[in-house]
């Protein structure tokens, strides 16, 4: 495995995060990210495990990373644990996070770059710059390394940003080939590049292992001094909600079978144990899909708020599943 557990440069990492907490530096999310859990944290904040609080929770791993929410937070505001893991099957992800960790002076000089060209531009200029650099991104692909850092990925990583920051709703979204697709988002002054804040994520992600793999990857790093935290991609609630394209490979109901073996597993591992999904229920009331598979578990309904969807009356309130496997006082 690649050592990205770098340099002299990050000095004491448990300092680096101390001074942030002292600091009140709210490392947020870097990219926007169709799911991602800011809107949810409160409710799952209120949700962990004691354990956590206590300070008997030494590592943390998330394998559905996407863009990082509930990462962000724990590293931040829980210095007992001492150990991270991160991984995802979305290559593109991976590389951005890997490169931000290795040289994230690099990736902000040369984002800063894009933002600047960008903002010189009118709105119709600014249209066809994002569509060359995006014609340019995808034809690049096949000759990325994905395994072996190189001084490509920085650029390559800059320009996920840019693209992320730009493109319509701020989707990260692939087709087949794993090419980028998502159209220009015609927004009137984005920001690009948050300099402060990509220096925050890369100094959390001092200590942290990342993987490009599958969510099963981490068994070895998992015991009962961890809390892991599972965010799949969800199960459509309806035949037009499906939004399952953040890499080239679909979860359907038989991965969403697997990852309940797995969970299962490191549930009698000791670990401790979080797993967002939809709730079937929002459309169909006899949908007991998750209620059947995790039944030996608990399930808690939180609200929660669909932003994506084509359609702006399918936009709105909603009830998502949180199962951990673990009680709470809390429980309703």
């Amino acid at each position: 495995m690649e050592n990205l557990f770098l340099s002299s440069r990050s000095v004491n990492y448990r300092n680096d995060r101390l001074q942030l907490c002292m600091l009140n530096l709210k490392t947020k999310p870097f990219m926007k990210w169709a799911g991602g859990k800011t809107q949810l944290l409160d409710k799952l904040i209120d949700l962990f495990p004691p354990e956590i609080q206590s300070g008997e929770i030494k590592k943390y791993a998330e394998p559905f990373i996407g863009g990082g929410a509930l990462f962000f937070y724990i590293a931040q505001s829980f210095l007992s644990i001492e150990k991270f893991f991160i991984a995802d099957v979305n290559e593109e992800l991976v590389l951005v996070y890997k490169a931000i960790q290795r040289d994230v002076e690099s990736v902000i000089s040369l984002l800063a770059t894009l933002e600047k060209n960008y903002h010189l531009l009118n709105r119709n200029e600014q249209k066809n710059f994002f569509y060359k650099e995006r014609d340019n991104f995808n034809a690049q692909r096949i000759h990325i390394d994905f395994n072996n850092f190189n001084d490509y990925w920085l650029e390559r990583a800059s320009t996920i940003i840019f693209l992320n920051h730009t493109c319509f709703n701020g989707l990260f979204r692939v087709n087949s080939k794993g090419e980028f697709n998502v159209p220009f988002g015609n927004y009137e002054n984005p920001k690009i590049c948050d300099a402060e804040n990509l220096r925050g994520v890369s100094a959390l992600l001092q200590k942290t292992e990342i993987e490009c793999a599958d969510f099963s990857f981490n068994d070895k790093f998992i015991d009962r001094e961890t809390f892991v935290y599972f965010d799949p991609p969800y199960r459509p609630i309806s035949k037009t909600a499906s939004f399952t394209s953040y890499s080239k490979y679909i979860f359907g109901d038989d991965a969403q079978k697997k990852l309940f073996r797995y969970y299962k597993t490191l549930s009698e591992k000791g670990a401790k144990l979080m797993l967002s999904n939809s709730d079937p229920k929002n459309k169909n009331p006899t949908d007991s899909f998750f209620e059947d598979l995790y039944s030996e578990f608990y399930i808690q309904r939180v609200d929660a708020s669909r932003m994506i969807n084509s359609d702006k009356n399918g936009r709105g309130k909603i009830k998502e599943l949180v199962i951990m496997n673990y009680a709470k006082d809390n429980f309703v």
